[in-house]
């Protein structure tokens, strides 16, 4: 995005020589991941509340939005050739569901404006004069340029090429990096060994959870042989990790029923079961079975489990203690990064200037759901566009 943006502010007067070295045998291949789930590019919601998805970070990605939000973005998309609709759970889509063609299309756009591309070049930061150092397979080689964008990702899926090398790089020329966190990912729980080998894969549906005072979000989840993972988990992971930080352990409390009452289900509960065994009870009086009566099983000691109304109170909140987040390099995204302080209102960083940063490595975290595309275009677009005025500035 940052070289289409250098490459259309072209002028007879001023012609840039736009090219994008890239680590990998071939470009793009996060962008190609995110798409084996169906390339949810962006949504649809209103922009107030797109915008308060980025929490902390709210204030600095605001602007970047204001001017390339999910709007843009769809009229963007269309640009290339490529439609779009909206799912029902409000999430933008391309009309087949698929990234490839939509990165061939752009491809295609930018080698048409000159861009040119240079894969299996690794950064690995500047010479003594400036010039930036690349492994190639014929060698090291040094580059000068007038601008430079760095788009270098986050520190998750590393063979996909964003494996945050570049942290001390930065950090030796004094410019400030948040650590890096995982951010959208699995949580690891102490399961017993008899519920980890009977439900490590199985989804647990139609459930509610909170965490640390936040907000109740509804989803569904996996269970997997070493905790938690799935989108409901992804949406709580923030506090959840933050928590884990600060205190040494987290909890996430359970709602397995969440279209009952406390009330109702204590009543439900409560009826004789006459031969039923207690397996049956809670399927027939509380829709409760399969992996979510394992659950109850797991946590629950047996005193709770014969008490109607402990057990109740057990389904609408099952804690369930988190011991530690999965690798950084498992998650979905990374928190952490280049620290908006650091950088200007061009995305050009203060202590180092004509350099710009743009994408995941920058200090920002947001849910899944088209926040972290958009917001990786719009950054994308504003360093392009930031690098641009820098290159034109007499000064």
């Amino acid at each position: 995005m940052a070289a289409e943006m250098l490459a259309a502010t072209d002028s007879t007067v001023n012609r840039k020589k736009v090219e994008i070295y890239e680590s990998m045998p071939s470009v793009g291949r996060k962008f190609l991941m995110a798409g084996k789930g169906g390339m949810n590019i962006t949504h649809s919601e209103p922009l107030v509340d797109f915008i308060g998805r980025y929490g902390e970070r709210a204030a600095q990605i605001a602007p970047l939005l204001d001017a390339f939000g999910p709007t843009q973005l769809r009229e963007w998309i269309h640009g290339l050739g490529i439609a779009t609709f909206v799912g029902t759970s409000g999430r933008v889509f391309p009309t087949d569901m698929k990234a490839a063609p939509l990165l061939r299309a752009w491809l295609h756009r930018l080698r048409g404006q000159g861009v040119q591309f240079h894969v299996r070049h690794r950064w690995l930061g500047w010479s003594p004069d400036g010039s930036l150092r690349f492994a190639t397979p014929a060698g090291e080689i040094a580059i000068k340029a007038d601008a430079v964008i760095l788009a270098l990702g986050g520190g998750s899926w590393a063979k996909l090429g964003s494996d945050g090398a570049w942290v001390p790089m930065l950090l030796e020329r004094g410019i400030e990096v948040a650590p890096l966190k995982p951010a959208n990912c699995g949580f690891d729980v102490a399961w017993s060994p008899y519920f980890s080998e009977r439900f490590a894969g199985a989804p647990v549906k139609a459930v509610s959870a909170h965490c640390h005072g936040q907000p109740e979000k509804k989803g569904e989840f996996n269970i997997t042989a070493t905790g938690t993972e799935g989108g409901l988990i992804y949406a709580v992971s923030a506090p959840l990790r933050d928590a884990l930080a600060r205190d040494g352990s987290a909890t996430l409390y359970l709602d397995l029923a969440p279209g009952r009452s406390l009330e109702k289900l204590s009543a439900d509960l409560s009826r004789p079961r006459g031969r039923d065994s207690l397996a049956n009870h809670l399927r027939r009086h509380a829709g409760i079975e399969g992996v979510k009566a394992g659950l109850l099983r797991e946590f629950c000691p047996a005193e709770t489990m014969n008490q109607a109304s402990r057990l109740a109170a057990a389904i609408k909140a099952l804690p369930l203690v988190v011991t530690a987040t999965r690798p950084l390099d498992e998650a979905i995204s990374t928190a952490g990064g280049v620290t908006f302080e650091g950088l200007d209102e061009n995305l050009m960083l203060r202590r180092q200037p004509g350099v710009f940063c743009a994408g995941e490595m920058l200090d920002w975290e947001a849910p899944t759901g088209g926040y972290l595309l958009t917001a990786c275009l719009a950054s994308g677009r504003a360093a392009g566009l930031g690098a641009g005025r820098w290159l034109d500035s007499p000064a």
